[in-house]
């Protein structure tokens, strides 16, 4: 009954993200002075063919139903959301007539691999150097991993990706520069496969988590500067506690919280960070078919990769504001 207080509201609150969210999904293009169909007609058309009249209304007809342009704005709402319950995102123009749910599921993997591996190692490297940072505030290495962070911090995702790529994929080849694995590789589950996969990993998520460090860190820095000055730190310290059983145990215990926070408001940013960061490596993921969805103008899989887009972060959001009572005992299934 206690859980059931906690969780409906959040839940409540999850539903009007995904309904405004994508509603706006399909609002915003609808108010563009660009007609998909026109675009594809014309793109038919453009070699010079002639093409009857009927036959082109025809092929009209057809393009406005795949794109589910049909009839007025309430009824393409309403055809809108009948399709998404029913997983249909139609075909791609692209790759016609693959589905775009389809596309999604081969690129999905790639990007969940980058994202979760990045997050997890700047989260886990960034909370405990911001720990040690104010365990130890006048130690030359902490001072200058201080700098180094807040220098880093504000380069942009590509920015980081395109430094990475000149230097070791360009003036010292050591990683590839594209790519998802090697060309004529054996795909399969087997050890050269899966390291070829790790070689082309390796750029794409350091140049994330390189980045995403520094927030971390300074995170962990401001929050455990307040703790150590607890009486329970002081007593530690005062009781002759070994140093690094007061950082783990007392200081980052208490200190870890807001950090599980800061994972749930980030995670929208940090999943567009991951997005561009594909571009630049021409990395086979989300963000990469994002970007060749834009470029052809595939107005289905756009739609359909920012409608995935906004329910995976919110139910990400979800699932962490759900698990948070068991982490912080201050707070309660209430």
């Amino acid at each position: 009954m206690v859980f059931k207080k906690y969780f409906i509201p959040r839940f409540i609150q999850y539903l009007t993200v995904l309904f405004i969210g994508i509603t706006l999904v399909f609002i915003i293009p609808r108010l563009l002075p660009s007609d998909p169909v026109e675009h594809q007609l014309n793109r038919m058309t453009a070699q010079g063919q002639y093409l009857d009249p009927a036959a082109v209304e025809e092929m009209r007809e057809t393009l406005q139903e795949l794109y589910g342009l049909k009839g007025g704005l309430f009824q393409q709402y309403i055809t809108y959301w009948k399709r998404l319950f029913t997983g249909n995102l139609g075909p791609s123009f692209t790759q016609f007539p693959t589905p775009v749910i389809e596309l999604i599921k081969i690129s999905l993997p790639w990007t969940l691999g980058l994202l979760l591996v990045s997050l997890m190692l700047s989260w886990l490297i960034g909370t405990i150097l911001g720990g040690i940072k104010v365990s130890f505030p006048n130690s030359i290495l902490t001072k200058l991993i201080e700098v180094l962070a807040m220098g880093i911090r504000p380069i942009p995702y590509y920015i980081m990706a395109l430094v990475l790529l000149i230097i070791f994929a360009f003036i010292f080849p050591v990683f590839p520069m594209a790519g998802g694995y090697s060309m004529g590789a054996k795909i399969g589950f087997n050890l050269n496969f899966i390291l070829d996969l790790f070689r082309h990993a390796f750029l794409p998520i350091l140049s994330m988590v390189v980045l995403e460090i520094g927030g971390w860190f300074l995170q962990m820095r401001n929050v455990a500067s307040n703790v150590v000055e607890e009486d329970y730190v002081v007593y530690a310290e005062a009781s002759g506690l070994p140093k690094l059983k007061i950082i783990f145990r007392y200081i980052m215990r208490n200190a870890i919280i807001p950090q599980i926070t800061g994972l749930a408001l980030n995670i929208g940013f940090i999943f567009g960070g991951a997005l561009i960061t594909e571009i630049v490596f021409s990395y086979p993921g989300i963000g990469t078919l994002l970007y060749s969805a834009i470029l052809a103008g595939d107005y289905n899989l756009i739609l359909g990769i920012n409608i995935f887009s906004i329910v995976g972060v919110s139910t990400a959001m979800l699932i962490i504001d759900l698990i948070y009572p068991l982490l912080d005992p201050r707070v309660r299934y209430q």
